[in-house]
């Protein structure tokens, strides 16, 4: 079948199989490997992007699903060669560890931030509670989304803005 969709801000039209993933798709057709794979039973998180506007679990919708909507996936975070706050912030306040989780952490920070511009640690842990991160504590990356939420808010301090200096905390 043929599947038209919008995947960062560009039109895409492809022959799909009418079971094929929408994190397949991503990834197998189009080339956006920036959105993992892990689970395989909607768990984990890695593989979360925005259809409409809203984070889903891309390993759960069928490409055929998403015909005729918009996706936006980890690559389309940046804009003009520039990382969102949220990237900036991850980087700033070493909120990856092996990285295979970020892409589904950043997306829906991003989407926390979008709704929520100043979110407090539990707002933030109960947005990210369905995202599996077995590297950090999960400290640094709270620590990176409020970062970033105070990068927008142009309030950046101290206690939100610095990195940490030593191993997970």
């Amino acid at each position: 079948m043929q599947v038209t969709m919008t995947v960062n801000g560009d039109s895409v039209t492809r022959e799909i199989e009418g079971r094929l993933l929408l994190v397949h798709f991503l990834r197998d057709h189009l080339g956006l490997t920036g959105t993992h794979w892990g689970c395989d039973t909607s768990n984990c998180g890695t593989c979360v992007v925005w259809l409409d506007g809203e984070p889903v679990k891309s390993c759960t919708v069928l490409a055929a699903m998403a015909g005729g909507h918009e996706v936006r996936t980890v690559e389309g975070l940046e804009k003009n060669g520039e990382l969102d706050a949220v990237q900036r912030g991850f980087v700033h306040c070493h909120g990856l560890q092996c990285g295979f989780c970020t892409p589904g952490m950043l997306m829906t920070a991003r989407a926390l931030l979008d709704r929520s511009p100043d979110p407090g640690e539990q707002e933030i842990r109960e947005a990210l509670s369905g995202q599996i991160c077995r590297c950090t504590g999960y400290a640094t990356i709270v620590r990176s989304v409020r970062w970033a939420a105070a990068e927008e808010a142009g309030t950046r301090t101290t206690t939100t803005a610095e990195p940490t200096t030593g191993g997970v905390s």
